[in-house]
Parts: C-alpha cells; structure tokens; sequence
C-alpha cells in the first residue's frame, strides 16, 4: 500500500469502528490491527486518536454532501429529495439497529466526553438541517421551513435511537410510512396555500 491508500484505509476502518464500538473504546491498536499495518507504520500517518477522529469527520461531511448532491440531481420535486432523506432509515436498517444513527451516536458520545470535536461532528447534522430547510423552502413551506427540517431530523433520530434499542425493524418500517404520510400532508397543505394566493 502507498502512503496515501495506507493513510485512506486508516481512516475507513477508523470510521467503521468509531460507528460499531464508539471512539472511546476504539484504541490505535484496534485501527492498526483492522487495517493490518504495525503500530510504527500507524504513527507514521496519525499522531494521535483525535488526528483520525478529524479525518473521519472530514470523510463523513464529503460523503454527506455527496449523497444530498446525488439527491438533488435524482430528485425531480422537492418531496421526492426529502423522500430520500426518509428512505436512509430504510436502506440502512440493518447498521441502524445494530449500531443506531452513525451521526447521532458519534455527536452524543463527543458531547458526553466535551471533547474538542464535537462542534465539527455536529457539522453533519447542520447540512441535513439546511438541506432540508431548502427543501421544505422549495416545497412552498418557506415560513416553517426550518421547524419542519428540524421535526423530520428530531423524528428520524428519535426513530434510529428506538430501533436500536428494540432491534425492531418493523418499527422503522411502520415510522418511514408514517413520516412519508406527514411529508404529503406538508405537500398538500404547501400546494392549497399556494393556490390561494393566487
């Protein structure tokens, strides 16, 4: 591996682990040992465990705005890109229940520890909720835009936490429908206000 693979494949599985067992109980020698390299060539790459929780996060926010720049080009109305943003609970059930939200868990953890990065993990959730405040926005709901971004974000974690807990994937199917339900009634009720306008 070069130094640049090396240092993507560190971060990868630093990712993966910060997820499935959380960064305080993630050591150098648990990333070193899923990524197969010595604990010298480690160091070579990452100082320390907080370099690489940075990195991670850095990974996670391009991700994001790639996905919701995917989202945009695949959505043709506004409804159908905050569909998308609902259907992640779907497509990610089996993680989600075993490990819960890998945004929620991390922010909460890094609150729990005041550690210094918790402001750049809450980063994440701050596109969602200004992805979606343009979308709700684009829907016709430019008063309420923020508070129904905020409601969908709130509903969607409260629904990863439960899930979790309760290892229920019939919950998070029976939550997707109701949570697409409330976003037609936005539709609807978006769609009327505008006709009377006119």
């Amino acid at each position: 591996m070069n130094e640049k693979t090396t240092r993507d494949h560190i971060v990868e599985a630093a990712d993966q682990l910060f997820y499935q067992q959380g960064y305080e109980h993630t050591s150098f020698a648990h990333i070193a040992d899923a990524v197969g390299i010595a604990r010298g060539n480690f160091y070579y790459h990452f100082k320390s465990k907080d370099e690489i929780l940075d990195a991670v996060i850095g990974v996670r926010l391009n991700n994001t705005r790639a996905m919701l720049d995917q989202w945009e080009r695949e959505g043709k109305q506004p409804a159908d890109r905050i569909r998308s943003f609902i259907k992640i609970l779907i497509a990610n059930r089996a993680y989600i229940k075993r490990h819960g939200c890998p945004v929620g868990t991390l922010c909460t953890e890094l609150a729990k520890l005041n550690h210094a990065s918790q402001a750049d993990a809450n980063k994440l959730f701050t596109l969602f909720r200004t992805w979606l405040r343009q979308q709700f926005t684009l829907l016709g709901c430019k008063t309420d835009a923020d508070t129904l971004a905020m409601h969908l974000l709130a509903r969607s974690q409260g629904v990863a936490t439960l899930a979790n807990a309760f290892h229920d994937e019939k919950f998070i199917k029976q939550e997707v429908k109701l949570m697409n339900d409330w976003l037609d009634s936005c539709t609807k009720s978006a769609a009327s206000a505008e006709n009377l306008s006119h």
